[in-house]
């Protein structure tokens, strides 16, 4: 049988907690409807502007990669090409050489042997001859297989050159995807950094600018260099504070990250590879923040996309990312990996 009992009605005290609860929720996204929007904005594109020169600079290292092995490529397919040509040169004369010999052969050996002997008037010359004959079938026989020889390894150097010539293409389309990669990256964040308000984008430069312009207050320690090599790439560096960052630049009035430091120790009488990856196999591994010395190399990022040079008392001096200048920065403000000391 159905109850027809009165809902129950709320207590006083459950209308006012219902009642302060819903004043609260009200408040809050009274809040947070009147939280600035374009303040969070602005927040979003500086993280993903930073984000994009990051990526443009692990673009740029790769680049930087693919432009070494394009050079290095370019060389030997130039060396195999003047290699072959040589070769082709001197199996041609051979073959000249060879097409003499067989052409007097061929007009000596056009009489009869008994007579020419009967039209000699001097057997022992004929004699001579016919042996200088013989001879020169045995000559003729060496140069034959030398040719052969000579054909067999142009035949492989032509094969070597082709296989070059191929891989070197296909570094030359890995190079022009990354430069574009790169330049997309950059457009993009350009095109984000378009979306603030030129107040805005004047006092992320201003803040730029600072970092820049602390380098002449910023207090190196009294490390001592592990080597005199190393103090040389350090004060080589330091003559280019303030140069600009431009990807795939190697100095000497701009810099990528492994560009500077290339081009540094470069200065000081060594040769290190083009790019971070490869530099940090350049010496030996330091493995703590403090057992670093002045000059050491410095790697940055779990795949090692960013280097600078160790500048003391925790200071790293880089080349940092588009729009900035070479310049030192804390040490821990990007995530260490290892050092190198060269």
């Amino acid at each position: 049988m159905a109850s027809h009992r009165r809902p129950k009605q709320p207590s006083r005290t459950r209308v006012t907690v219902l009642t302060a609860t819903a004043a609260a929720a009200v408040a809050l996204s009274s809040q947070v409807a009147q939280a600035d929007p374009h303040q969070q904005s602005k927040k979003d594109v500086k993280s993903e502007v930073d984000k994009l020169y990051e990526q443009a600079e692990q673009a740029t290292e790769k680049y930087n990669g693919a432009k070494e092995q394009q050079d290095k490529l370019q060389k030997e397919v130039d060396d195999l090409q003047d290699k072959v040509a040589r070769g082709q040169g001197e199996l041609n004369q051979l073959r000249k050489g060879l097409g003499a010999v067989a052409s007097g052969q061929y007009r000596s050996g056009s009489i009869d042997p008994s007579v020419q002997l009967f039209l000699s008037g001097d057997p022992d010359t004929y004699l001579e001859k016919a042996a200088t004959l013989d001879q020169l079938s045995g000559k003729q026989a060496e140069q034959l297989k030398t040719i052969a020889d000579k054909q067999r390894r142009l035949a492989q150097e032509r094969e070597e050159a082709a296989s070059k010539i191929k891989d070197l293409s296909e570094t030359r389309k890995a190079l022009g995807d990354k430069k574009d990669e790169i330049k997309g990256k950059l457009a993009k964040a350009q095109e984000l950094l378009n979306t603030l308000t030129a107040k805005e984008r004047a006092a992320m430069q201003a803040k730029e600018d600072r970092a820049n312009r602390s380098n002449e207050r910023v207090n190196l320690g009294d490390d001592v260099p592990a080597s005199q090599r190393g103090a040389a790439a350090l004060q080589a560096a330091q003559t280019k504070i303030g140069s600009p960052y431009v990807w795939g630049a190697t100095g000497p009035s701009s810099f990528d990250c492994s560009g500077l430091t290339s081009w540094a120790y470069q200065q000081a009488g060594q040769s290190l590879p083009r790019t971070s990856q490869a530099q940090a196999n350049a010496g030996t591994r330091i493995g703590s923040e403090s057992a670093l010395k002045p000059g050491d190399l410095v790697l940055f990022y779990s795949d090692l996309h960013h280097i600078g040079l160790y500048a003391g008392n925790g200071q790293v001096l880089h080349a940092p990312k588009p729009g900035a200048s070479v310049r030192y920065e804390a040490i821990g403000n990007m995530p260490f990996a290892f050092g190198v000391r060269v």
